[in-house]
């Protein structure tokens, strides 16, 4: 136990340095090249923050653990809106691009809705079970496709980022994107691995440790690299940042581990998928309540509140 407390904390350590250099190097990138930061977090950054929800997923499904797998992704959905955007906005208020509100934010919202439809096979198709199978998996990375075209186009617009960052030499600048992206993947699978020891010798169920340590766990890249990336007043990494990766989670690892293993959909967790249908939307309307496209303090502050008493039902329902 103690072994797992102390690989946990040094899990965590790794994390913040992977985020800081992740940080450093994207945002360089993006200056020196032109690139909206916005595109860079929606894609280079989103992608690596996202890798243990990877890891974890497809370790999970091999195990058999669907429901650590399906509960991974949703958990990890609802926890980067609500606390970590929560978090973020609470340490300084948000500005949120115009694409990123009426494209972005919407994109993910689709995103955890279909999750919603493909899971519940008994319910819209009236057959005796519920899945996301290979053909839902193949269905999901097709929509990532169609992401990443828009993610192209956005690029080729060419609008330079207004955020002003330290800009390194392509070769440093890519070494610390490149070595941000492994320290977030080593140490995200060493705290998530030990957070699942922790958690089972508590005596939690699977569904609960994909919903809570797994996920959050899982989203602590995403909570590191937002939060250096606001302290360095680089918005458009840290709202995108989370936004894309929510888009990856279920497009491409959730794509991607239905299409290797079709995964039986647990009915309990459908009140989880509508959580974080709640949560996105929620965000959407933040847009245009108070300051225009802005998240203020107060607004992370309510996200916060709403994740403890989303996590306070969970260990309720056990």
């Amino acid at each position: 136990m103690f072994l797992a407390i102390f690989l946990f904390i040094i899990g965590l350590a790794v994390l913040v340095a992977g985020a800081e250099f992740l940080v450093r190097g994207a945002s360089s990138l993006a200056q020196k090249w032109g690139v909206p930061a916005i595109v860079i977090g929606l894609t280079i950054v989103a992608f690596g923050t996202s890798m243990p929800e990877l890891v974890v997923n497809l370790f999970s499904a091999f195990r058999g653990a669907t429901d650590i797998a399906i509960g991974n992704v949703i958990g990890s959905n609802t926890a980067n809106i609500l606390l970590i955007l929560g978090i973020t906005a609470l340490i300084y208020p948000l500005s949120v691009k115009k694409n990123t509100t009426w494209k972005e934010i919407p994109f993910a919202l689709l995103a955890v809705v279909l999750v919603f439809i493909m899971g519940n096979d008994r319910l819209f198709d009236g057959v005796d079970f519920n899945a996301l199978t290979r053909t839902d998996g193949l269905a999901l990375i097709a929509f990532l496709g169609i992401f990443m075209f828009y993610i192209v186009s956005l690029a080729r617009q060419g609008e330079a980022s207004e955020e002003k960052a330290r800009v390194y030499s392509t070769w440093l600048s890519a070494t610390f994107t490149i070595g941000g992206l492994a320290a977030l993947f080593v140490g995200g699978k060493i705290l998530v691995d030990n957070a699942v020891i922790l958690a089972r010798l508590a005596g939690m169920s699977e569904v609960l440790i994909g919903l809570t340590i797994v996920a959050v766990g899982t989203s602590l890249p995403e909570l590191a690299t937002s939060v250096v990336a606001v302290i360095r007043k680089q918005n458009d990494i840290a709202v995108g940042n989370i936004v894309g990766s929510n888009i990856f989670n279920v497009f491409w690892i959730l794509g991607l581990t239905g299409t290797i293993l079709p995964l039986p959909f647990n009915s309990i967790i459908n009140f989880d998928v509508l959580v974080s249908i709640t949560a996105t939307l929620l965000l959407f309307l933040f847009m245009f309540i108070g300051a225009r496209r802005k998240l203020d303090r107060w607004q992370g502050a309510m996200f916060i509140l709403l994740y403890a008493v989303y996590v306070a039902y969970l260990v309720y329902r056990g």
